[in-house]
């Protein structure tokens, strides 16, 4: 969810004049929505902003954070604007008492942000929830493959193993797939037959875990001990991990009393997760097999099984599919209509089934996709600690970094740069269609890594990328095979949007 990412950074001399070797790294500029410069070296600037006071500079950010009036977005975009720069020093939350020091350099465009891939500039150790790391008691006492660096000897045979489990039962996923959406919009279907409206996150909730364990390890999760209660334990082990980067819309004093300023113990959720380690023990032995012939042990194999698969994957699942129907269904009847035509032209053209062919002959679909995965990046945020002194870029200036210092980029200001982007804070289905949208294509950057790069085992670019975006293609075209049309209503939650459908359309041509 491979040249083009050494398009994203270019790498100079030492700076003349420094003590210490700093490295230059910024994002080339070639794209017709793109201001373009020629320069080779633009003029150096001091990274604006501070941290304020010990302690108070840290817990003030963190209230403004979660509770300022612009909400997250707009933290952001006042220090943006209080210094003319989107290279800024602020606070990331949580802060005290969860981590230990809240202070980064936030790069918050479409030109500094690419630094975070590099890996040979950055250091991505123990930095997949920010600042701060969930107890290891929470993933059965192994640091997983999200939180390892890649020059730790462990993450090679990690991501491959993760490699492994997205692709050995390949051909069974568009069958898994159809199957068990086609459940979900079945009950959404009788939802609005008997209530006038049906809860798509509940429903995605059940589905997203039923697929992922039958299409990529064979078994219903209904027909083990499990049960239907994998989503349920899923949601609360993941509160346990990233609670202090979470509002839950409880009043502000108790909230961030109870989420922000303290750890939740493990303890309380160490009976839920091992429920899930025990299916996950059972029905993915295959892979733990593999896994151990690749040199892992059996129980370090398990874990990172269940974090990719409950975390990675099925709360990548939970975020992106609301976000990507909230999206679809206010683009309105004529992009609808566009993408039924699409959808249903390329069925009937593949012998009336949903099949690889028939989604490479849907580009409008494609192009949605990454249309939803640029406005709403379902991981919003990437670290990496500088590993050298560096300049890094942005459009206009050189920002001077020092070794050891952690860089923070907010990915939403990166893929909504209205330097990059026309009209960046619309959906534009069709942005990616022909060649001028494929150029764009590399400042889609979810995956922790451009679009247009494939991940490795050399990198931290997410290890599903390419499945993501295959069933995030799938969701599209079985919705508009079924219905000319829908109609939803769009709250917000703790992990993105909440999306209510009021109406389903069905197919008429």
């Amino acid at each position: 969810m491979a040249t083009a990412a050494a398009s994203q950074l270019s790498l100079s001399s030492p700076i003349a004049g420094r003590g210490r070797r700093q490295t230059r790294a910024s994002a080339s500029a070639t794209d017709r929505h793109e201001v373009v410069s020629p320069k080779l070296r633009l003029p150096l600037r001091k990274v604006p902003g501070d941290h304020g006071p010990p302690l108070l500079g840290a817990l003030k950010d963190r209230l403004e954070y979660f509770y300022g009036p612009g909400g997250r977005d707009g933290f952001f975009a006042s220090r943006v604007r209080a210094h003319r720069s989107t290279v800024v020093r602020l606070n990331m939350p949580p802060g005290p008492f969860v981590a230990k020091d809240p202070r980064v350099v936030a790069l918050l465009d479409a030109a500094s942000f690419p630094v975070l891939f590099d890996t040979s500039l950055v250091d991505k150790t123990d930095l997949f929830t920010g600042t701060f790391m969930p107890s290891t008691d929470l993933t059965g006492g192994y640091r997983v493959l999200s939180y390892v660096d890649p020059a730790e000897p462990s993450h090679a045979p990690l991501k491959s193993l993760l490699f492994h489990l997205l692709t050995h039962r390949r051909h069974h996923v568009i069958p898994a797939f159809r199957d068990v959406y086609g459940d979900l919009f079945g009950l959404m279907e009788n939802d609005l037959a008997r209530a006038g409206k049906s809860d798509f996150g509940a429903h995605n909730d059940d589905a997203a875990f039923g697929f992922l364990c039958q299409a990529l390890l064979g078994r219903d999760p209904l027909d083990s001990p499990l049960r239907d209660q994998g989503p349920k334990l899923i949601a609360k082990w993941l509160l346990f991990q990233i609670s202090p980067l979470l509002s839950l819309g409880l009043p502000t004093l108790v909230e961030d009393g109870l989420l922000h300023t303290f750890r939740l113990p493990p303890a309380l959720v160490s009976k839920d997760y091992g429920r899930l380690a025990d299916f996950f023990r059972d029905a993915g032995k295959d892979v733990i097999d593999e896994g151990e012939r690749r040199g892992i042990a059996r129980e370090e194999a398990l874990h990172n099984i269940v974090f990719a698969m409950c975390f990675n994957s099925f709360g990548g699942m939970k975020i992106l599919f609301p976000s990507m129907v909230k999206w679809l269904g206010r683009a309105g009847g004529r992009t609808h209509g566009r993408l039924a035509t699409e959808v249903r032209a390329a069925v009937r053209a593949n012998g009336g089934e949903i099949t690889m062919q028939a989604l490479a002959e849907m580009p409008l679909v494609k192009s949605a996709v990454y249309e939803a995965l640029r406005i709403e990046p379902p991981v919003a945020m990437q670290y990496g600690r500088a590993k050298r002194d560096m300049v890094v870029e942005s459009h206009d200036y050189g920002y001077e970094v020092r070794e050891g210092e952690l860089l923070f980029g907010y990915q939403p200001m990166a893929t909504k740069d209205p330097r990059v982007f026309s009209r960046p804070d619309d959906y534009v289905p069709d942005r990616f269609l022909g060649e001028d949208g494929a150029r764009l294509l590399r400042h889609v950057v979810w995956s922790n890594g451009p679009e247009t790069a494939s991940p490795s085992l050399q990198d931290k670019q997410c290890a599903g990328k390419d499945f993501v975006v295959l069933i995030a293609r799938l969701l599209v075209a079985e919705i508009f095979l079924r219905y000319d049309s829908f109609d939803v209503q769009v709250g917000s939650g703790p992990l993105g949007s909440s999306v209510t459908v009021t109406s389903l359309k069905k197919a008429t041509f």
